[in-house]
């Protein structure tokens, strides 16, 4: 299939054309016109968001597998591996990660971890690329963005999952005055670990090394019908009943947890922030995965969110 596109690619060889506002429009082949043309493509957008869940084979390219966007500046590869501080991290660019240099229609990446990768690019729209390392038979599909124009909102939700173990610990930070009492009054700490959470009714302010996990379980959380920016949550403790709540992002630090059955609403914020970097703590372990959550047919109950 990859060498048919290459070929359809290299006899239909059609031009950039190029615009002052950097939008570059591609045409839907391979790009060989020249160097120069790649690297206009690859800058043609700030940001590049990385479509996990389109990911296409078997193999990985470890940078992209991690990253939730990338951005080519003039010979510097930047990345966002966290949701936590995407759009203010490096003015929205994320980390330098490494080098690449622009080829015929491809791109060398030296990545400072993962070393030398050569992928080939496709254009499959005016925003859409598609990198493909020969290596592997594995084809990652990149969206363009402008940060102005970036939807954050957008990504929390979609990579909800991530963002909240991204912190070693959850805060609770308040509960409304409304709402009838319930055992999960007493739980000031979440923690959630990707195969299941634990919580704490250590008071507020424990030092974060001092906490005792009283309570662990498996949790779950889904995606709403027709409501792209709900998402819910099932706290299932282990020797006990299970919590269902309402999930809200109020923003990289600050989560919302509305709990139905008690009309109760309860804010966390994260503490301990796990930054992955080169070589920092958690990277080896995080990696992107095609994340199909469960869909739940609910209407919210939570009228407004702060």
């Amino acid at each position: 299939m990859k060498a048919l596109k290459h070929t359809l690619g290299l006899l239909l060889m059609a031009a950039l054309l190029f615009s002052c506002t950097r939008e570059v429009l591609v045409s839907d082949n391979f790009i060989t016109a020249s160097a120069f043309n790649t690297e206009q493509v690859l800058q043609s957008f700030d940001l590049w968001y990385v479509d996990i869940h389109a990911t296409q084979g078997r193999g990985e390219v470890p940078f992209l597998q991690r990253a939730f966007t990338v951005s080519f500046d003039r010979g510097t590869l930047y990345a966002n591996n966290n949701i936590v501080g995407i759009g203010k991290t490096g003015g929205g660019l994320g980390i330098d990660v490494g080098f690449y240099r622009a080829l015929n229609g491809a791109v060398e990446v030296d990545h400072d971890v993962d070393g030398l990768w050569t992928l080939e690019i496709f254009a499959v729209d005016r925003a859409t690329l598609e990198l493909y390392d020969p290596r592997s038979d594995t084809s990652y599909f990149l969206i363009g963005y402008q940060r102005n124009t970036f939807d954050y909102d957008r990504v929390f939700y979609e990579n909800i999952n991530y963002l909240v173990q991204e912190y070693d610990a959850w805060e609770k930070t308040f509960t409304s005055n409304e709402g009838a009492i319930n055992d999960f009054d007493r739980e000031n700490y979440l923690q959630f670990l990707p195969s299941f959470f634990r919580s704490s009714v250590d008071l507020p302010g424990t030092p974060i090394g001092a906490l005792q996990w009283d309570f662990e379980g498996n949790y779950q959380v889904y995606d709403v019908a027709n409501d792209p920016s709900l998402k819910t949550l099932t706290l299932e403790y282990d020797f006990m009943g299970n919590d269902y709540f309402e999930l809200y992002v109020i923003n990289d630090s600050t989560i919302e947890l509305y709990h139905p059955d008690s009309g109760t609403v309860y804010e966390f914020k994260g503490r301990g922030y796990q930054q992955y970097l080169k070589r920092a703590k958690g990277t080896a372990d995080k990696k992107r995965k095609k994340i199909n959550n469960p869909t739940m047919r609910v209407k919210r109950s939570r009228a407004s969110v702060k």
